[in-house]
């Protein structure tokens, strides 16, 4: 059984990492949403998601994910996945993601090319 859905945050710099365990479904997608506008809406516009935990992402919760995008993309911001699983990191190559966001394989490599 998938566990269940937590994450964490924490400011390095001014990057924004959020670090996800479990299915990120809509329940999941709409914790990562909610804590990226938080900070968001403080000037932060650059985030890393890291999914180090989260070996499932659905559509509900992909479609999450893509809004966040939309809202960088619209103050020329950025967003960098890390520690994706390769079922993960494939649906984001088949959907076309990293066209808007990046991708690296830690979150010290992510902050690195957010700076």
């Amino acid at each position: 059984m998938e566990q269940p859905f937590a994450l964490k945050s924490e400011l390095q710099g001014s990057c924004l990492v959020i670090a996800t365990s479990g299915y990120v479904n809509n329940v999941g997608g709409e914790a990562i949403a909610k804590e990226f506008t938080r900070h968001f809406e403080n000037g932060i516009k650059a985030v890393v998601i890291n999914l180090a935990d989260s070996k499932v992402v659905n559509s509900i919760g992909m479609s999450f994910l893509l809004e966040i995008i939309e809202q960088l993309q619209g103050v020329d911001g950025k967003l960098v996945f890390t520690n994706l699983d390769p079922a993960v990191e494939k649906m984001l190559t088949i959907m076309g993601i990293f066209q808007f966001a990046g991708k690296a394989p830690n979150v010290g490599e992510a902050v690195k090319l957010l700076q």
